[in-house]
């Protein structure tokens, strides 16, 4: 399976909600054979992951470089990923320098769809949520001004509505399923 026929089968899955979002996504990939790429001109699917430690009730967030905001970890798919999950992991390990994140169970969190200056033109992101070990040590990268935890009231101050979104929806989804904390 190829991580274009991967996306289509994750976004025909997805059940958070977001019908025209998906449908969008989902016509994105229909119309375009390389629209989980970088160079796709239209713009393209991106993978992300908010670091999670529910045992403190913090979230990982980036300074990101180019867009100077605090963000999830995320970016663009490369050809090693097999998956979205796996870029998504792959991201997230990358920019934060944690090792053994798990993704929470449930496939995504959310979709988010947002401009990006050229020549990128739109993210089609698919938002995962990942599992940090409570005694996790992130480790800044090249990617980050920054790299800071945030209590889960103090996201609000600090990200876009985007960030808040992801963090919420991944709350409620530690609550649904509270076997998986780490």
């Amino acid at each position: 399976m190829s991580l274009h026929d991967d996306a289509v089968r994750v976004l025909e899955e997805y059940d958070g909600g977001q019908p025209e979002l998906r449908a969008t996504y989902l016509g994105h990939l229909a119309e375009r054979p390389d629209g989980v790429w970088k160079a796709c001109p239209a713009g393209h699917l991106t993978a992300s992951a908010l670091v999670v430690d529910p045992a403190h009730e913090r979230v990982l967030l980036t300074l990101h470089r180019k867009l100077g905001r605090w963000l999830q970890m995320g970016g663009h798919c490369e050809p090693g990923d097999a998956t979205l999950a796996d870029a998504a992991v792959r991201e997230a390990t990358e920019e934060s320098g944690i090792t053994g994140l798990a993704l929470l169970p449930g496939g995504p969190v959310t979709l988010d769809r947002h401009a990006i200056p050229a020549p990128c033109h739109w993210h089609l992101d698919v938002q995962y949520a990942a599992l940090a070990a409570p005694d996790a040590a992130p480790a800044i990268s090249d990617e980050s001004l920054d790299l800071r935890w945030f209590g889960y009231a103090e996201v609000a101050d600090v990200a876009d509505g985007s960030v808040v979104r992801l963090l919420e929806r991944t709350r409620a989804r530690l609550r649904e399923s509270p076997g998986t904390l780490p």
